[in-house]
């Protein structure tokens, strides 16, 4: 898929939408009174500074193409909400060996015999299957890098909530996640991981305006690090767990929060044990009826996906915000997120002595010409700083890179 293909697609399929009947017409695919399929497909053009995420920089101009489907159903108490999408890419450098394309699909499903403020059950299931290429940006969040770097991904996530009455509420909960990465001969192996998580969670409301909570989970992990003769010496089991508390509610009828902090236990390999302070920690502020604020912050600790016998320590935070102008036709978006990963404990003290840090920032500017034509733009910047004793610059550490995408979504 080269420029002149794009180009002509995105011609015809804009001469299409301009000559239909744009008006009062709702979006998407309404079958039956409750399901609603809404199919989009994004055609973009990206150039990237530095396509492998490396010290020494190699530039290429990628052409993408993006269908989409989501799905919408919605029960008398509760909704079904999913979505299945594809995306290839066209690299201009050495398309052979770049050219790639990833897909992914989730679902949500919620359920409720009551009011949020009522006495009452609540059932929230989601899932997401992602097979990533390595065009990785902020809102994949592993930092991956070039062809090595491919990888699957899983979520799921289970909540069952019983609030009791208009002050007590309890809630038990599940989490498993997959990693795993399709290694290579390009660049050195990273190491994937599974972990399964239960817990629960009680809350006392006192008022409206004031919800005290107390969180406990437990954790299992499991490494991938089959033949590895460091590993066979260490194990690739882990265990954990966090107990947190604090608050979390409306401070005005425009700001929300969520504020937990407490005390987390990791056993790396069941040989080391690590322990510390850790954080979780959310707030949204609709400032007006056009501006919007989020911040996200959160704390953990997990195996290294870089390096063999090693523990991790995970720092992250981010702050954003939205803006809608030109009566909801423009809508723009900026944000900027920070990561930082620790090494806590290493089989190789030496060659774990390091930590890294990443800043991605974002400008974002989208226009919708129609209910068929939306035209967008942005640009990502990323840092990666590698510091200690043994910082390995050569292979992820001290890299910038920039990307630039304009494209158009056409959605039915």
């Amino acid at each position: 898929m080269n420029f002149k293909h794009l180009a002509t697609l995105a011609v015809a399929s804009l001469s299409l939408a301009a000559a239909a009947d744009v008006m009062d017409r709702p979006q998407g695919i309404k079958i039956g009174e409750r399901m609603t399929l809404k199919p989009y497909v994004g055609l973009s053009y990206t150039y990237d500074s530095n396509v492998n995420s490396t010290k020494h920089r190699r530039g290429s101009s990628i052409w993408r193409v993006n269908p989409n489907l989501d799905l919408t159903y919605l029960g008398d108490n509760w909704s079904l909400v999913g979505s299945v999408w594809y995306k290839y890419n066209a690299y201009s450098y050495t398309p052979s060996k770049y050219n790639s394309s990833s897909y992914g699909e989730r679902l949500k499903f919620d359920w409720a015999d009551s009011k949020a403020d009522e006495a009452g059950w609540r059932v929230l299931l989601t899932e997401k299957f992602e097979k990533i290429s390595q065009d990785d940006s902020i809102g994949y969040g592993n930092n991956g890098r070039g062809v090595g770097r491919d990888r699957k991904e899983f979520t799921g996530d289970g909540l069952v909530e019983r609030r009791l009455n208009q002050y007590w509420h309890v809630a038990t909960l599940a989490n498993y996640y997959l990693l795993d990465y399709e290694n290579g001969a390009s660049y050195q192996t990273l190491y994937g991981w599974k972990r399964a998580v239960v817990g629960g969670e009680i809350g006392y409301a006192p008022t409206k305006w004031t919800d005290f909570i107390v969180h406990a989970n437990y954790q299992w992990y499991w490494q991938d690090n089959s033949g590895s003769g460091v590993l066979n010496q260490i194990g690739n089991k882990s265990r954990g767990y966090s107990l947190m508390g604090g608050i979390a509610t409306h401070a005005t009828e425009k700001i929300t929060y969520r504020l937990l902090g407490g005390w987390s236990r990791f056993d790396y390999g069941r040989s080391h044990k690590i322990d510390g302070m850790t954080y979780q920690a959310s707030a949204n502020w609709q400032a007006t009826q056009t501006l919007h604020f989020m911040a996200l912050a959160t704390s953990y600790y997990q195996p290294s996906e870089y390096q063999l016998g090693t523990a991790t320590r995970v720092d992250s935070a981010s702050v954003g915000m939205g803006k809608s102008l030109v009566r909801g036709k423009v809508n723009a978006t900026a944000d900027i997120a920070y990561r930082r990963e620790q090494r806590e404990y290493s089989f190789n003290n030496a060659a774990g002595d390091y930590n890294q840090q990443y800043w991605t920032g974002r400008l974002g500017v989208n226009y919708t010409l129609n209910r068929f034509v939306t035209l967008f733009s942005n640009l990502e910047y990323q840092t990666c700083m590698a510091h200690g004793r043994n910082a390995p610059a050569a292979h992820y550490g001290n890299y910038n890179r920039f990307r630039f995408t304009v494209g158009l979504r056409l959605t039915y």
